[in-house]
């Protein structure tokens, strides 16, 4: 345990930051579920409201990566990562589709 006034402040403040960065991680991978779970529907059953609930789950996705990576949540390159993942799975969710209809 911290002995003196600042060390225990420094806990106090690292386990603010622990639980508002578990807050935004966990929001971003319900966010990625989401995106995923969007691109997969959509290849079963292609619709015009489909595509559009793609395009506003990549959207809501994209924002709050950057906004993960910029409270400092989350590394700017494993956001980039990220952003590359979803962007990779909905343009194969909706070029296929597009060419085929």
């Amino acid at each position: 345990m911290a002995n003196n006034k600042s060390s225990k402040k420094r806990i106090e403040i690292a386990e603010r930051n622990r639980l508002r960065n578990r807050s935004y991680r966990s929001a971003l991978r319900t966010l990625m579920k989401r995106c995923f779970t969007a691109c997969s529907a959509y290849v079963q059953a292609p619709a015009e409201g489909d595509k559009e609930a793609v395009q506003q789950s990549m959207s809501a996705a994209f924002s709050k990566i950057d906004k993960a990576v910029k409270v400092g949540a989350l590394h700017r390159n494993t956001g980039a990562h990220q952003k590359s993942r979803l962007s990779a799975a909905v343009k194969q969710a909706i070029e296929p589709a597009s060419t085929s209809v």
